[in-house]
């Protein structure tokens, strides 16, 4: 049962280059292959969970046995983030059929088995890989709308792109220059004596900038508002929603596993606080949806990056919770904006045109500001009771930014909501006003059913979630899964 983890991402990964062969031999038949493929992924990793047989476990491709072969890692984190992915496929998936129908496919199966591997993956190099395989299929997917704003936002995202691989690969190289191994529980063995110094901290500092242009990270963040303003919005969604979170989780697995350097820490935590307040009072200024949203996200990674710089299982619960709930909000939210992107003028009275869609919009918002019961109350609550725990003035300053940005969050959310609900003339038509699409607004509203779900069992998930973080946070465990009768792979 454990080997057939591989199959979520070995089978998009071959989809992805027959998909075009078959969509020629049969459009029928091809435009269901990229979904089946999506549903088998979503039924092994689900049986999988539900089994929870031998998690954690190490699977070696190939036999070779680590650390000198690749090798998955399979726990409560990586397992979750492998079916987040496969969901969000699947209900992102690009049913429109028209020339470039191949394409879209192709590369949401290529991006699909990339991320999949970022989430499974348990050394260096194959991170690295997965990372410039997302790369590749996120540039095709966003220049897919074939408008001149959508090619110059692909240029200026590949470009950041590309310094950030280059960061990266560096922060690679120089680990291991110093330790002679790229899998990452035998760094972790090797870390306190050969990386606990100043060239490790410049390899993580290397590899966080270079990883963090996909974790919308200040100052490497500046592709987002271009990027989100003109990709499809199931794309923007899915690369806001989860990818970055993805990005995150490389962060987290270098934290808990190799660098320990209070250094480090506190340079994430300075660079957390700056994303949350440029992206937040961007936010506010914003005079399109798109573009507020996406620098609300930039925000909302900023609170995630300020909860990354505690990195004990209390920390990583509320890195968990707010990663999760920033996944279903922001998913749905850009799948609002579908239909309502552009001038946020134009939305004045777009709750009579769809009601549906304001309400939605509305139950979003008020889970993003923290409005109790809702998971967004749980999620920020928990980052307030950490920081207000710490001893350190900058987490201080971080907890009143947060507090700051948080009100901020509410000023433009509120505004645009007041927007919504605004009477119109008697001379504006209301079919003239902008409505969401009908599959955008149903995919909205299916994160609106998870954001009510998990705020009715907001107990099991939170002790999900604790499960997850504190799995996560056990370093010797991690080793002891991985190198098992490898002698400790020294």
């Amino acid at each position: 049962m454990n080997s057939m983890v591989v199959l979520p991402l070995v089978l998009p990964l071959f989809g992805a280059f027959l998909l075009p062969i078959i969509m020629r031999a049969s459009v029928g038949v091809g435009l269901w292959v990229g979904p089946a493929i999506l549903l088998y992924g979503c039924w092994i990793l689900g049986n999988q969970w539900i089994s929870g047989t031998a998690m954690p476990f190490s699977l070696a491709i190939g036999g070779f046995a680590p650390p000198m072969g690749i090798n998955l890692y399979v726990d409560s984190l990586a397992l979750l983030f492998a079916l987040a992915v496969q969901l969000l496929g699947l209900i992102f998936w690009p049913f429109k059929l028209d020339p470039e129908t191949a394409r879209r496919q192709a590369l949401m199966l290529l991006l699909v088995a990339a991320s999949t591997g970022l989430a499974l993956s348990g050394d260096l190099f194959n991170l690295y890989v997965f990372y410039e395989l997302v790369a590749v299929a996120t540039f095709g997917l966003i220049s897919a709308s074939s408008t001149g704003s959508a090619y110059a936002a692909t240029i200026r995202y590949l470009i950041l792109s590309g310094i950030g691989s280059v960061l990266t690969l560096l922060g690679i190289a120089l680990i291991y220059s110093q330790t002679g191994t790229l899998n990452l529980a035998h760094l972790a063995q090797l870390a306190p004596e050969q990386l606990n110094n100043k060239l490790g901290l410049t390899a993580f500092l290397s590899i966080l900038i270079g990883v963090g242009v996909k974790a919308e990270l200040f100052p490497v963040n500046t592709w987002v508002p271009e990027v989100y303003a003109t990709a499809a919005s199931r794309v923007s969604a899915f690369l806001a929603g989860l990818v970055s979170k993805l990005a995150l989780l490389i962060i987290l697995r270098l934290l808990v596993l190799i660098f320990h350097q209070q250094e480090a820490i506190q340079v994430m935590l300075f660079l957390g606080i700056l994303g949350v307040v440029s992206g937040e009072l961007a936010a506010w200024r914003a005079k399109d949806m798109r573009r507020m949203l996406a620098f609300s996200s930039i925000g909302q990674l900023g609170m995630i990056f300020i909860a990354l710089s505690i990195p004990d299982q209390a920390g990583l619960l509320a890195v968990l919770a707010l990663s999760f709930h920033h996944l279903l909000v922001k998913s749905g939210l850009f799948m609002l904006a579908d239909g309502w992107g552009g001038a946020i003028e134009n939305l004045r009275g777009a709750a009579k045109r769809s009601p549906l869609a304001a309400i939605v919009f509305i139950l979003f918002s008020l889970s993003l500001i923290g409005m109790p019961p809702l998971p967004g109350f749980w999620a920020k609550f928990t980052l307030i009771t950490e920081l207000a725990a710490q001893t350190s003035p900058l987490y201080l300053i971080g907890l009143a930014v947060f507090l700051l940005a948080t009100v901020i969050e509410a000023a433009y959310l509120f505004r645009l909501a007041a927007l919504l609900y605004r009477p119109v003339s008697e001379e504006k038509p209301i079919d003239t006003i902008p409505k969401p699409a009908g599959v955008s607004l149903v995919s909205a509203s299916l994160f609106g059913v998870g954001l009510l779900a998990a705020a009715l069992f907001i107990t099991p998930v939170g002790e999900l979630l604790n499960h997850v973080a504190g799995q996560a946070a056990n370093a010797e465990l991690y080793i002891d899964t991985v190198l098992a009768g490898t002698g400790g792979g020294r």
